[in-house]
Order: structure tokens, then sequence, then C-alpha cells
């Protein structure tokens, strides 16, 4: 039997003929940041966006916080002494960050960047994993405790506290370009990051966009073909696996996304979360900590809202696949 999975990528199709807007054109960009690929596909009279717009749109925020610049401001927090003073899209991203942090009872926390790097999953890969003594010494640096805003200024209590911003950044760079897109006067757009994406309108023959998500078939988590069509609306979709990003070590996946509790990969039975929300940050912000948190809690934490919702992949007891979705989970059929 073949599951859903959640890594996720669009797919657009049909007839520019009706509600009078024969005169929309379909435009697309395609371009390179934050270390993968981004797209833009939108609808309008004429090709008002550029690609030279929207690189130098994610640019700034490289500069900001990437962690493969080694000038971005995020790369001199992390050597910093004490903390710097940071720009408004950095401010934007911890201050959303620290919020899903306390959501979550410190499942998602950003200073979870050594534990990210000693495991292997940072810009340097290792040949080993760290022992217990290893983990036990850096959780002395893990904590959003550790870390404060004080107008623009960002502190840590001391030099070993550094901060990943990977997890949420994706989703904050489709709202910023979708944020772009409207400031234009375009209102039927998608917007994608590394998978990550924001969508508002329709296409001009009236109907909704479309998203495809992979298929898993049957036991083996590597996903099939496109296989389920879901329609979203506006919003943000992203997405989170063990599926994709993993180490192998004693005939085992290692998870790439880790518990800041214990320092060590998260290991349950989820294997991938689809999160639908209002806008990118929040879904990218909490689908990490959904797989982190297991099926028992991200249920009950999504029982009853409906501004955010999760469609789940997950292993039964016995090792079989099973899916299951929230209540606020949009598009879903």
């Amino acid at each position: 039997m073949r599951f859903v999975s959640v890594l996720v990528y669009f797919w657009m199709v049909g007839t520019i003929c009706a509600f009078g807007q024969a005169h929309l054109r379909r435009f697309q960009i395609e371009g390179y940041s934050q270390g993968t690929t981004y797209q833009v596909i939108y609808y309008a009279a004429d090709s008002i966006i550029t690609q030279k717009q929207t690189d130098n749109l994610l640019a700034r925020l490289d500069n900001s916080v990437s962690l493969y610049q080694p000038s971005s401001l995020i790369c001199k927090f992390n050597r910093s002494a004490r903390g710097i003073v940071i720009d408004e899209p950095f401010r934007i991203l911890v201050k959303k960050a620290l919020e899903i942090n306390r959501a979550t009872y410190g499942l998602v926390d950003i200073t979870v960047k050594p534990l990210v790097d000693v495991w292997g999953f940072g810009k340097k890969k290792r040949d080993s994993f760290p022992n217990a003594a290893q983990v036990k010494a850096i959780l002395k640096n893990i904590g959003s405790d550790k870390i404060w805003l004080q107008g623009n200024f960002l502190h840590k209590t001391a030099p070993g506290v550094q901060i990943d911003l990977n997890g949420i950044a994706q989703g904050y760079a489709a709202d910023l370009l979708g944020a772009f897109l409207e400031r234009n006067g375009i209102y039927n757009y998608i917007a994608e990051i590394g998978g990550e994406l924001r969508i508002k309108g329709r296409k001009p023959d009236g109907e909704p966009f479309k998203i495809g998500i992979e298929a898993i078939d049957g036991n083996d988590i590597n996903p099939s073909p496109l296989r389920k069509i879901i329609k979203p609306g506006n919003g943000a979709v992203t997405t989170s696996g063990n599926y994709r990003q993993h180490l192998e070590a004693g005939g085992k996946q290692i998870s790439h996304i880790i518990n800041p509790k214990t320092g060590y990969p998260a290991q349950n039975e989820m294997i991938s979360v689809t999160v639908w929300a209002q806008n990118g940050i929040t879904a990218d912000g909490y689908d990490n900590g959904f797989i982190t948190m297991g099926l028992k809690r991200t249920l009950l934490f999504l029982q009853k809202r409906t501004d955010m919702g999760a469609y789940i992949i997950y292993r039964k007891l016995g090792g079989t696949i099973a899916d299951t979705v929230t209540i606020g989970f949009k598009g879903y059929r």
C-alpha cells in the first residue's frame, strides 16, 4: 500500500481561459539561495518581477542568517563572546523561534547548532559520532534560556552558545517572497524555497493551486513518484522528515533532527510531517518540533487547532507504515 510522504513540491496545470482573466500570463523565476534552490510562479499581465529582484531579496536574508557565509550576522553572533546587534529579519526569526520554543516545551531550540555539528549534520562532516561525555559537555551550552533579545541586541550567556536558524529560515524566506510579490500587485502565486511553500490566490481559470506530495511505498521510506494532490488554499506548506537527511550507524538511520533535551537524534515512530499554517515562518518553525514530539504529543498539540494542521506518516508497532491528518490541515481529501 502506498502512503503519502511529506517532502512537497508544487504541481501546476490548467488553462488561462475564464473569469475575464485571459490576459494574465504565467511567469516563472528560478534561482539559488540558502544552500538550495528556489522557484516563484506567478500570474500577471506582464513580467513585473525579475530574477535579479528575487535574488537580491534572498541575498539580503543570506547576509543575515546564512551559516554558509562567514561574514553573515549569524556567523558573527556565533563567534562572539556575549552577542551582537542584529537586523530586522534576524530579530523576527529569533523572536518567533523563542515563541515556538516555549510552546513546544523546549523541543524546538535554535541553540542546537553545536549538537548538529557534532553529529555530522553541519557544514563539516564527521568520521565518527560523539560519545556520551561529549554530548553531556555540549548540553551545557544548549537551551533558549541562554539567549535573549534586548531591542536589536541578541545576547548570549557564554561564547560557546551558538544558534542555527535553518529549521525556520526557509519558511520565512517563502514569506518574504510572497510579501514582495504582493507589494507589486501580484496576488496569485506560489513561492517555493527548498520545498517550503507560500501560496496565495488561484490560477486564472479559477482552479486552486495544487500541491503534489511524494509517496512512500510499503515499508520502504524512499519516496516513490508523485501520488497525492492537495489544494491547501492561501497559506504555507512545509515539510520535515527523516527519510532524506540522515546518517547510517550500526545498520540504523540517524535522524538529522536533534532532540535538544537529550542531545541525541530524535528516534520515534515519526517518519515525516507536512504542516499547513497561515505563514511559512510558523509552519517551518514547528515541523521539526513535531518530529521530535512524536505522534501522540503532536496529535494532542494540534487536536483542536484550525490555524495549523499536519499530515503525518509514521511507523506502527510491528513496522507497518500508517498515516493520519489533523483537523487544521487544509486541502486534504
